[in-house]
């Protein structure tokens, strides 16, 4: 989402993980300081019992008070048996108290070492004197006051820390290979979108023509652009620009279109015609006619080379056939400008200046499914790869909306308006979640999450409609082009490896 639960400011005005200060101590005594000696000076008995050790009961003029705070006695306390070597101070300290009835002191230095090391220089906290105090003829409650000022010494290291070389392994990974029909529960991490392209190239002479489709990117990784009457290949890999071809200044590019294995590109011409390259040789391998206008659109299906048409007209050419084209597919009533083949290759998804969505068999000459809802010419279309039969499609200026079909129950499934026109529309192989580019009166760039349709980024930098787009081969990265001659490169979608991050809705 665009929002974000806490603001910058109160995230910037405190880190996100500080030590704290320790609270004031109202009363700092230590469980493990040294017992002190019994005074001779009369006072308020205040005494504490250890179960272990019951004590005879006193005189009438003192009675014992047993209260709910325990202090073990260590007397019989044997700290060899840990295997703990005491520094050199705890040494000393612990020969020195070795007339005393119990261990403490060795237990408080054996502590010091265990949470601060040896040698560290950390005293333990002060603890008031009871004879002192009772000398001066204070009781020790009210001694409290005084001991609140004792000063402490702070370590010189935090005591808790992070250690990043400590890996963190949840039980789910450990048996997500071993068992293939485990289900794992991931909690939706909210992914971040960049907000600037990571690229961006000129492209002269791009056309802004809202009927033309001039980008498209290969299995191979080479991007294919048409620009004014040439064509030109961008290599993703090596930023390698090659020019393929030149139609001259009788003609123009109109669309061009990769096919889905190998290096085999088709072209679209404003005389009609349709050509066939070899992009790895840069050569020319057949010229294919019987449009009467210009070819707007293309689609490849295997061998089979689908071109849509200004003159209303579909035709399915198979390449290795000498026929141009094998059978002529009609119902529009206006321009042809979109053309997409199912992931399966089964359905043949048309949509025209007419306002209509056609959707045709491998056999028919005539459409199977007729779909009128969109108000404007329908250009974006687009075949989910995660459930059959689900088709998304996107309506022009006096539409705005992106409407998605069941085209297996021939049934309309919810419609969203976007606000602007609908230029564009493409699928993540990766996740369940589509991108669509718009023109008038934004020209923006705007990524969804499928079937919620919420936002998860609107991304904009381009000063024209956002007329032309095609996605990378790994399903990543997407590129944009628009009337301002620029080509933009965007990482919109996650990888492959951590689409099981970010579980679906």
């Amino acid at each position: 989402m665009d929002s974000s639960s806490a603001s910058p400011a109160a995230a910037a005005s405190s880190p996100a993980f500080a030590f704290s200060s320790p609270p004031p101590v109202e009363n700092p005594r230590s469980p493990f300081s040294k017992p002190r000696p019994p005074s001779s000076i009369s006072r308020p008995s205040y005494l504490v019992e250890t179960p272990s050790r019951p004590r005879a009961p006193s005189s009438s003029s003192s009675r014992t008070i047993y209260s709910d705070r325990f202090i073990p006695s260590r007397s019989g306390s044997n700290f060899s048996l840990f295997d703990l070597s005491l520094p050199p101070s705890a040494s000393s300290s612990s020969s020195s108290d070795a007339g005393r009835e119990d261990g403490s002191g060795a237990y408080a230095a054996l502590l010091r070492a265990v949470l601060f090391g040896p040698d560290q220089g950390v005293a333990p906290p002060a603890t008031p004197d009871r004879s002192s105090a009772a000398v001066a003829g204070r009781s020790p409650s009210s001694s409290s006051s005084t001991s609140s000022s004792v000063a402490f010494s702070t370590p010189s290291r935090n005591i808790f820390r992070y250690k990043a070389e400590v890996p963190r392994y949840s039980l789910a990974e450990q048996f997500e290979d071993e068992l293939p029909g485990f289900s794992h529960i991931h909690p939706r991490a909210p992914r971040k979108v960049p907000r600037s392209p990571y690229k961006v190239l000129d492209a002269p002479a791009l056309q802004d023509d809202f009927y033309l489709n001039l980008v498209d990117w290969s299995s191979h990784n080479v991007l294919a652009v048409g620009l004014g009457n040439c064509v030109y290949l961008w290599n993703a890999c090596s930023s390698k620009v090659t020019k393929l071809c030149d139609l001259g200044v009788d003609d123009s590019v109109c669309s061009v279109g990769w096919a889905q294995r190998g290096n085999h590109l088709a072209v679209g011409t404003n005389q009609g015609k349709v050509q066939i390259w070899d992009a790895s040789r840069c050569r020319r391998i057949r010229t294919m006619e019987s449009h009467r206008l210009r070819v707007g659109a293309l689609a490849w299906s295997s061998s089979l080379l689908s071109s849509g048409s200004r003159d209303k007209i579909i035709l399915q050419r198979d390449i290795r056939a000498q026929e141009d084209f094998v059978s002529k597919l009609t119902g529009h009533k206006s321009e042809v400008c979109g053309l997409k083949w199912s992931h399966d290759n089964r359905e043949l998804a048309s949509g025209g200046n007419d306002n209509r969505l056609f959707v045709w068999n491998q056999h028919s000459t005539q459409p199977v499914l007729k779909y009128s809802e969109h108000t404007a010419a329908v250009k974006a279309i687009a075949w989910s790869p995660h459930v059959h039969g689900l088709l998304a499609s996107g309506g022009g200026t006096a539409d705005r909306c992106i409407r998605f079909w069941n085209t297996v129950t021939n049934s309309h499934l919810s419609c969203i308006d976007t606000g602007s026109q609908v230029c564009n529309l493409v699928w993540s192989k990766n996740v369940n979640e589509l991108v669509s580019t718009h023109g008038y009166s934004q020209n923006q760039i705007i990524v969804w999450r499928y079937p919620t349709m919420s936002k998860l980024a609107t991304l904009t930098g381009h000063t024209y409609r956002v007329l032309y787009l095609a996605i990378s081969p790994d399903g990543q990265t997407i590129v944009t082009g628009a009337g301002d001659e620029t080509l933009r490169f965007w990482n919109v979608f996650p990888s492959p490896k951590s689409q099981l991050r970010y579980s679906k809705p």
